[in-house]
């Protein structure tokens, strides 16, 4: 984690973190440092050409770069003639001289030509290289990383990395010894601190750097007396570096210092106070509670970070699992190695100089695979260790209690963490290369051949074994899917895959698949049942060995739609085909999209129009009924058609079984087909009507109604059997 606790500038610890605007952070002594300064004159048309912020030479004419600006936006100031670095080639601004007596009077006849000579400044991201203008608060626009700076502090003193707090405590009290922080050297004696700016001036650099004029009106600056001996208004020193162990006071609101922060900004995505919003300042933003925003951010960053984690964790079993195929090619080099040599000294003189070669192609063999796998290890540790890092800081930041700093922050954490887990491409956490060495030595040719000796490729083989992948198998309705792969370190070929699957009730298996794709799904199973399957590859050589045996229970219930393939041209459905009516005066047949043969189901049917005393059928029919005529009169449907007073049932247009009772609209009839007892009943308004309707039918059946323009009805599906059939018999 220490990398996430350092500066890009100084490369040390961070000392006062500000947030860019690119959320990236940079400590406050280095922000100083690489402030550009740009004055207006520059964009004049008799000025050089605009300066480059990053990675660019300056090129300024004479007396521009001879001349130091100070700025007046800001506590720092910047030179023209930038000639340090950091290591990671930022370019670093140095302290410029006072402007001479001549300097003076050409920049006042300078003013005098083009006005006053003011300057914007800017300071350039050391990492993503994006620039942010500064405005009249200078570097203090920028919030500061408090929630980094308490990491940072807590991270140093459990290593005991803070030798020097005692020094930043007496320089944050202003002690006696109190210098400023801008002269070039031998700094004089500070004599006043801004407490906006937070930086000691002498009296020479105050009047140039922070006249009380302009921006730094409001600013109020404290005599150096007063910071030696604090007195109610001075600035103390900070919390964490004198008590580390005292409660933290909530930060007030830059803006307003008497206010605490209260609600997020979701458009500004800034925590703000009360009088912030009573100003206007956010009036058409969207606001939330602070609290529940922290909450939230929190929430999004811990569940971003679990795959990270578990990314981490993969791949430290990756590196156990690179560190053994080591092992195993060392060993299994040494063993092919071993056997070359014994066969190569049994064929005397002739074969010694042949022994050589094959020789270097087992090592470079062995070589190319230690290449391979020390490359993949240590690109994987440096995932890894840039993975942990930011884990660790970030489990830091969830750790604190400050909602307003965290929020500052969060936003970009989640993308760093997120961008992180990204980074773990597919295949990343795969060898590549295998730790066997596929070559064998044929000793058996005469002693003619031996100039010709050289390795043959391994045999082909049958196919290994197929890996069920369990987590992408699974079952819908009557339905299940299963998905296999290879092995990895698959060498030998595979042409295609078989598929095979019991009959649900410990049968024998049958084919169900033959192909080349590793993902099947097989429709038209028995609802409730139990299904065992596995899989085998082959290839020219043969079959391979089956896989293990998976098992998949199909739905107990069925869910289904009116099949539209299935319907009548004049069959109008709706309602994503549940509904169903007809656009004719004449009966029209429906079709289910479930076919049931076993098993005990039951569905209920809503009329929800019933007009002019229609005779709506309901029942089960077979997929190749006729669809032109009432259900029922022919031999392929089993039905009970009924009107606004009585009911028949109905097959091979045999009207039987007679019962008062019909439908209306609301009416529910419900249809209950047991093909363990092999009979059908129906029920309207959850009783039965009349007695058992038909016995002793087997086969594959389907849902069926049959209406006219008449008569509309709504399909109810996934329902449990109902309590009356379980606990009684029904009426014969």
């Amino acid at each position: 984690m220490e990398e996430e606790l350092k500066c890009p500038v100084c490369g040390s610890f961070f000392r006062e973190p500000l947030i860019l605007p690119c959320s990236h952070n940079v400590c406050l002594p280095c922000a100083r440092t690489i402030v550009v300064q740009t004055p207006e004159s520059e964009h004049l048309p008799h000025a050089g050409r605009p300066m480059m912020l990053m990675g660019a030479d300056y090129d300024y004419p004479d007396h521009l770069d001879k001349m130091s600006l100070y700025s007046e936006t800001d506590s720092g100031y910047g030179s023209y003639t930038p000639s340090l670095k950091s290591p990671n080639g930022v370019r670093v601004l140095p302290p410029a001289p006072a402007p001479s007596l001549s300097c003076s009077s050409g920049a006042s006849s300078s003013r005098a030509l083009h006005g006053p000579l003011c300057s914007s400044s800017s300071i350039t991201c050391p990492q993503c290289h994006r620039s942010a203008s500064l405005d009249e608060r200078g570097l203090r626009g920028f919030q500061r990383n408090r929630l980094l700076e308490t990491i940072v502090q807590r991270y140093q003193q459990e290593r005991g990395l803070t030798p020097g707090a005692e020094a930043a405590t007496e320089a944050a009290c202003g002690g006696a010894n109190a210098r400023c922080q801008l002269c070039d050297s031998n700094p004089a004696e500070a004599a006043v601190m801004c407490e906006q700016c937070d930086v000691l001036y002498c009296s020479s650099c105050q009047k140039k750097c922070h006249p009380t004029r302009g921006p730094f009106a409001k600013h109020r600056l404290v005599p150096a007396a007063q910071i030696t001996q604090p007195g109610p208004n001075a600035p103390r020193p900070s919390a964490a570096l004198v008590a580390p162990h005292t409660a933290r006071k909530f930060p007030t609101c830059a803006d307003h210092e008497l206010e605490n922060y209260s609600m997020y900004c979701l458009n500004c995505r800034t925590p703000v106070c009360y009088q912030c919003l009573q100003e206007g300042k956010h009036g058409k933003h969207e606001m939330k509670a602070l609290g529940i925003m922290w909450k939230q951010h929190k929430a999004q960053l811990s569940q971003a970070l679990s795959g990270v984690s578990d990314k981490a964790k993969e791949a430290k079993e990756f590196l156990v699992q690179l560190k053994n195929i080591l092992q195993q090619i060392q060993e299994n080099g040494l063993e092919y190695e071993a056997c070359l040599v014994a066969q190569c000294d049994a064929l005397v003189d002739a074969l010694n100089r042949q022994k050589a070669k094959l020789l270097t192609k087992v090592t470079k063999e062995r070589e190319h695979k230690f290449k391979v796998v020390w490359d993949q290890i240590n690109h994987c540790t440096l995932k890894l260790r840039q993975s942990t890092g930011l884990m660790e800081y970030c489990l830091e930041v969830i750790k604190e209690n400050d909602p307003s700093g965290f929020l500052q922050i969060s936003d970009a954490l989640i993308k760093r963490v997120q961008g992180s887990q990204e980074q773990w491409v597919k295949g990343a956490l795969e060898p590549k290369v295998s730790p066997e060495f596929d070559l064998t030595l044929d000793s058996e040719p005469l002693l003619q051949a031996i100039h010709q000796l050289d390795f043959i490729q391994m045999k082909c083989k049958v196919p290994p074994v197929p890996l069920l992948q369990l987590e992408k198998c699974c079952t819908r309705n009557n339905s299940v899917t299963l998905a296999w792969r290879m092995p990895p370190f698959t060498h030998n070929p595979v042409d295609g895959y078989i598929l095979e699957l019991d009959d649900g009730d410990g049968g024998p298996f049958r084919e169900v698949y033959l192909g080349k794709e590793t993902l099947c799904t097989i429709d038209g199973l028995h609802f409730n049942s139990t299904y065992n399957a596995r899989v085998k590859a082959f290839n020219a050589t043969g079959l391979g060995p089956y896989s293990k045996t998976v098992v998949l229970q199909t739905s107990d219930v069925a869910f289904f739609t009116f099949d539209s393939n299935a319907a009548h041209r004049d069959i109008v459905l709706s309602n994503e085909n549940m509904t169903a009516t007809c656009s004719s005066y004449d009966d029209r047949v429906v079709l289910g999209t479930a076919a049931f043969s076993k098993g005990i189901h039951y569905w209920e049917i809503q009329v929800d129009r019933y007009d002019n005393h229609p005779d709506p059928a309901f029942g089960v029919a077979r997929i190749n009924v006729v669809k032109d005529m009432m259900l029922g009169k022919d031999d392929k449907a089993w039905a009970m058609y009924v009107d606004n007073n009585r009911s028949w049932f109905m097959h091979c247009n045999s009207h039987t079984n007679r019962a008062e009772g019909g439908v209306c609209k609301g009416t529910t009839v419900g249809i209950l087909l047991d093909l363990v007892k092999r009979i059908l009943i129906f029920h309207i308004n959850g009783k039965q009507q009349g007695p058992i309707a038909f016995e002793n039918i087997e086969g594959v059946f389907m849902p069926a109604v049959s209406l006219n323009r008449n008569v509309q009805v709504t399909l109810h599906t996934g329902l449990e059997v109902p309590m009356i059939y379980r606990q009684t018999k029904p009426k014969n």
